[in-house]
């Protein structure tokens, strides 16, 4: 499992969070995806590393810029994580 960081700017409010999720999860196939206008970024759940020029392109549909991405493994940290 991949955990995706992307920066993206121009987002100011919860529609906008929304619109990013939408177009992602519409696009790709991802487990998980979650948008922070604050912060300026969004974080997806993945089996496989989604192609940067390929984010960059539906992102760049909604209106909005994507400046960044951080690519790391991701382990579900559940009840018996710790053993």
């Amino acid at each position: 499992m991949n955990r995706m960081i992307l920066k993206i700017d121009g987002m100011a409010c919860g529609m906008c969070e929304s619109h990013v999720n939408d177009a992602i999860r519409r696009a790709f196939p991802v487990k998980k995806v979650s948008s922070s206008r604050s912060k300026g970024e969004t974080v997806i759940l993945t089996e496989t590393v989604i192609d940067e020029a390929a984010l960059k392109e539906v992102i760049g549909k909604t209106g909005y810029t994507l400046t960044c991405v951080k690519t790391e493994p991701y382990e579900k940290k559940g009840l018996f994580g710790h053993i």
